[in-house]
């Protein structure tokens, strides 16, 4: 569904990825796993449209390197970065609405679906998301580009700085996006969880990707933990 070919990435004249090559199959949640400064975000970027690369960014076998990030979207990627970026004037119900997937094609998606999902946004649909908390933001960023209905969605370090009762929301979050048949590229620092929902697991270090396999061949690999992943 998504396939990333010998894809350089640069911020200015600083060369930032080296040559990074996966895919991501249809339903398959795959963990983008590595130290800070490794590569990581840069990758989601990439394959957004969001910093300047060359290579190859195919998806569902259309190449989209090179287009705008709202031609990326409308193609059926979601993205989830890492600041979150509600619209904080606005209420929960509000951006969640602006989410939403127009034209003919139903979502299958729904209002009903995200405050089912996470039961504290429906509490406080009608209140500005700019007094939220932290997690509650987190909940909202994740449910609106769901709206949208993407095919695959890229979630840039959704647990980040959240307390463990919420980060038990996202892991039931990402395990129904697989019932539901959604793809996901998953940027994650906590190797538990992304062990815990990944079908694969990708391990990067300085701007390449230095390990590929199960969540189980990650487990057993005690060097590729100790050289990469661990501080």
């Amino acid at each position: 569904m998504l396939n990333l070919n010998n894809v350089h990435a640069f911020y200015g004249k600083s060369h930032v990825l080296h040559g990074v090559n996966f895919e991501v199959k249809p339903g398959e949640i795959v963990s983008l796993l590595g130290r800070n400064g490794s590569g990581r975000s840069t990758t989601v970027k990439a394959i957004m449209g969001l910093v300047d690369c060359t290579g190859s960014v195919k998806f569902k076998g259309g190449e989209i390197l090179g287009l705008k990030a709202f031609e990326i979207a409308h193609a059926g990627l979601g993205y989830v970065p890492e600041n979150r970026d509600i619209f904080p004037t606005l209420t929960v119900h509000q951006n969640l609405l602006l989410g939403q997937k127009s034209g003919a094609k139903k979502s299958r998606w729904n209002f009903d679906d995200m405050y089912t999902m996470f039961p504290r946004l429906k509490e406080r649909q009608h209140t500005e998301a700019g007094v939220l908390s932290g997690g509650e933001q987190q909940m909202l960023t994740l449910c609106r580009t769901l709206m949208g209905d993407p095919e695959l969605i890229m979630i840039d370090e959704p647990t980040e700085g959240l307390a463990p009762k919420i980060v038990e929301l996202v892991a039931e979050y990402l395990r129904e996006l697989k019932r539901r048949g959604i793809s996901v590229l998953l940027v994650e620092q906590k190797l538990t969880i992304a062990l815990e929902v990944a079908d694969r697991c990708l391990v990067m270090g300085h701007g390449q990707i230095v390990f590929e396999g199960t969540a189980a061949d990650l487990r057993a690999n005690t060097y590729i933990r100790k050289e990469w992943l661990e501080v």
